[in-house]
This record gives C-alpha cells, sequence and structure tokens, in this order.
C-alpha cells in the first residue's frame, strides 16, 4: 500500500483526545501572562469574566473546530474544501497555515530560551546572582548572534523529532507523559511557593474579587484571552480535532480542556507570585517574568536551584507541547494537499520555521543582530508576533465563526456533534449553535477591532 493510500491515523481513546486538545491550549502564556493579567485587572473579578467569555466565546469556536476537523478527517485546508469544494471559504485554512508560520517564527525563539535556561539553571550559572547580573545573562542569552540560534534550532529539533514518529506513537505518547508531568511539576512548586511568608500576599493578588480593579480594558483583555489562550483560530483544533474518535464526546471535551487550562494558569500563578511577593520583587508582565524575575526570587530559596530547574522544564514542557500543535497543522496540510510523506514534511516545515524563524531570533532585543532592520517600523520578531496575533487569529476565529453559523446547517453541526444524536444532550447543542450564529462572531469582531487599536 503506497504512502498516499495509507489510512489515516488517529487518537486512540478519549484520554488521548483530551491530553492531546490540552497540550495544544497549554502555553508559555499560561505560565506568565494569564496569570500576570489575572492579579493585575482585580483578580476573582477578573476571573468570573474571563468565564463568561470563554463560555460565549472560547467554546464555541473550539466546537466550531471540532466539527470542521472530525466530520471531514482533514487538514485545516483539506477540511473546508470538503464541506464546501471550490469556494473562498478554503482561505480559512490558508490564514491557519499562514498563522502557524508566523506565530512559529517567534515562538520558537522564545521556546529556545526556555531551553537554554534548564541548562543554565542545571550548571548553576543562574545560582545567588544580583539583579544586574541577572538582566545580563538574558541579554547575551538573546542579542548574541550564535546562542539564541543555537537553541531555537534545539527547540525545533525536539518538536520535529516528536512529530515524525506520527500521531499515535508521537503525539499521542508524549502529550500522554508529558501533560502528567507538567501537572506533578506545578504541584511540587506551588507546595514549595505556598510555605513561604510572602504566600498569602501572592494568593490575594491573584484571587482577590476586587471590582474597581475592572475596567472597560479588563473586560477587553478578558475577552481575547478568552479566545487567545486556547489556541484557537489557526487550525490547531481543525487539525487535532480530525484525528479525534467519532466517539468523542466534543461539548465534554472542550469544557474539560477549557477548565483544566484554566487550572494550569492559576497553578503557575500560585507557584510564582508568592515567590515573587516574598522576595519584594517587582511584579511585571512579559517573558521577562520569566527571565528575569523567577531565576532571582528562586536562586534565594533553600534547594532553589532545584525548583527552578524544575520550573523551566515544565515551562519547557508548555512550550514543546503548544509548539507540536501548531507545526502538525503545517505536516498535516503538507502531507495531504501536497502527498508528500510525513518525515518530509516535518523536515520541511521545520526548516522553514528555522530559517524564517533566524530573522526574529536575531531581531529579538534592541541590541541583536537585525534590530535595525524594520518593516512597517517593527523588527521581524515584532511584525511576525503583530501580524498573527492582532490580524490572523482574531480574522481567522471570525471567518470560523460565520462559516459554521451561516455556511453549515444546524441539523448537521447537531448530529455530527451529538454523535449522530447518540448524545441526550439537545438542548445545550441548539443553544451552541444560537451562540455560534449570533453572540460569538459579534464578540471576534470586538476582539479584531480592539486588536487593530480600532476600539478606543
Amino acid at each position: 500500500m503506497s504512502r498516499n493510500t495509507r489510512k489515516r491515523e488517529g487518537f486512540s481513546s478519549g484520554l488521548a483526545v483530551f491530553f492531546a486538545t490540552l497540550s495544544s491550549a497549554v502555553g508559555l502564556g499560561n505560565i506568565w501572562k494569564f496569570p500576570y493579567l489575572t492579579g493585575d485587572n482585580g483578580g476573582g473579578a477578573f476571573l468570573i469574566i474571563y468565564i463568561a467569555f470563554a463560555l460565549l466565546l472560547g467554546i464555541p469556536v473550539m466546537m466550531c473546530e471540532f466539527y470542521i476537523g472530525r466530520s471531514t478527517k482533514r487538514n485545516a485546508v483539506g477540511a473546508i474544501d470538503r464541506i464546501k469544494p471550490g469556494s473562498l471559504w478554503k482561505i480559512i485554512g490558508y490564514a491557519g497555515l499562514l498563522s502557524a508560520y508566523l506565530i512559529m517564527f517567534f515562538y520558537s525563539s522564545v521556546a529556545g530560551w526556555v531551553y537554554s535556561y534548564i541548562f543554565k539553571s542545571i550548571r548553576g550559572t543562574l545560582s545567588h546572582l544580583s539583579t544586574e547580573d541577572i538582566q545580563s545573562i538574558f541579554d547575551k542569552t538573546v542579542s548574541s548572534s550564535f546562542e539564541p540560534i543555537f537553541w531555537q534550532v534545539f527547540a525545533l529539533a525536539v518538536v520535529g523529532s516528536i512529530l515524525v514518529l506520527g500521531v499515535r506513537n508521537g503525539i499521542e505518547r508524549l502529550t500522554k507523559i508529558l501533560m502528567p508531568i507538567l501537572f506533578i511539576l506545578i504541584i511540587i512548586c506551588d507546595i514549595r511557593a505556598l510555605t513561604l511568608p510572602g504566600s498569602l500576599e501572592g494568593i490575594k493578588f491573584l484571587f482577590y474579587p476586587d471590582f474597581s480593579s475592572l475596567t472597560k480594558n479588563s473586560i477587553l483583555i478578558a475577552l481575547g484571552l478568552a479566545f487567545f489562550k486556547l489556541s484557537l483560530g489557526m487550525g490547531t483544533m481543525i487539525t487535532y480535532s480530525s484525528y479525534f474518535t467519532d466517539d468523542n464526546n466534543m461539548l465534554a471535551t472542550s469544557l474539560k480542556v477549557a477548565f483544566s487550562d484554566l487550572c494550569i494558569s492559576l497553578l503557575a500563578g500560585i507557584a510564582i507570585f508568592p515567590t515573587v511577593f516574598t522576595f519584594g520583587v517587582k511584579v511585571n508582565s512579559g517573558p521577562g517574568l520569566l527571565f528575569k524575575t523567577i531565576p532571582l526570587v528562586f536562586s534565594k530559596l533553600p534547594f532553589g536551584n532545584i525548583l527552578m530547574t524544575m520550573f523551566f522544564i515544565l515551562t519547557a514542557i508548555a512550550a514543546t507541547t503548544a509548539m507540536m500543535s501548531i507545526v502538525e497543522v503545517t505536516v498535516a496540510i503538507l502531507t495531504e494537499e501536497l502527498k508528500i510523506s510525513r518525515k518530509s514534511s516535518v523536515m520541511l516545515n521545520c526548516l522553514i520555521i528555522a530559517v524564517f524563524g533566524s530573522l526574529a531570533t536575531l531581531s529579538s532585543s534592541s541590541s541583536s543582530l537585525l534590530a535595525d532592520i524594520k518593516i512597517f517600523g517593527k523588527t521581524f520578531f515584532d511584525f511576525f508576533d503583530y501580524v498573527s496575533s492582532n490580524v490572523l487569529l482574531p480574522l481567522g476565529g471570525l471567518l470560523i465563526a460565520v462559516f459554521t453559523g451561516y455556511i453549515i446547517k444546524k441539523e448537521k453541526f447537531i448530529f455530527e456533534i451529538s454523535n449522530k444524536n447518540s448524545l441526550e444532550q439537545k438542548y445545550a447543542f441548539s443553544l451552541l449553535f444560537i451562540l455560534i450564529k449570533y453572540v460569538t462572531p459579534f464578540l471576534l469582531l470586538i476582539i479584531l477591532l480592539n486588536s487593530l487599536s480600532l476600539i478606543n
């Protein structure tokens, strides 16, 4: 049997579906971005707003992608073409492909920094240093011409070596191992953090419901996070759901993934902020929290170097599993649309990402080699980030919701997500379709306009 007529791979069970889908949603943003934004925008009050938007926006878009992927058993481009052959709606798949590439160009760079910090912490390079020393190490890590490229290629090699093994032997097997390990490592860090004198302040920062801190901007942040945080709009969920089992309860899966993703974010916050408050270090947003603050505060703890190493390992796991799902979008499209082998597709995609990603890596700081080269006033790193995050992802999500709500018939949608009417959730499915058709597109339009700074 030729490689092009071989039966398409898929996940083996509901547990495999859950771990793989969760691994796609969990990424670096879970570790630093969401916990900080939660604490800085009202804590528990912000969480209430976020959960509401996750139900009105995140879950519906995820279910749209689940429907498109599982009902067709195709990649992000082929799936749309199978539902609506020869139509312009195929642009959804190509927008997802472009988004995946642009995101990987800069995301693989940051993932490389994480991997480099694992080895730095193991060697003790980050122990007992001053703020200036930590800053100097970070600057050297991101601005030199060789080190960041080496670690970017290293991170891509890890991802590529997993993906080349296939859906079951690669993605499924590794996510079943890595996601529980990530959870265990976070819990260990949490237990240590909660024994610190500043733990109460850290927990208060995260969870105290301060409704006075809620502003219009806070609500827009919560709305954006409900979409961006779940790895939507770029075809990852279409691709992964094309590997789902036919009896999987996709609504239950989406709810479990969204809830687990939120829990991991909050557990990461519990690991970070009690430590930060104990040592009076400034709470700041951005990757600096990972690469500057964490080494500084963990190095002051007994056995802090061990905890620091564990923390960067769990961060690397989050980065790696997220990268796997993004690269798989490109791999599936090239394999199925261009009819090339999986191994060739993985190698070609990793090569493309390494070449163009080096532009991002060499422009990631003001002292980097390519920092002075600008596209519309932005460095390569910032340009790749802006176009994918501010344009393609919200636009892709909007098109997916409109396509599902207005092109796909309600009866066909409910028939598929109810597993051919075998699931007794008729009213929930009908309500879901109403949200997809009338509420979700409106919220996605707000995200798109806000991302483009068209809403004051």
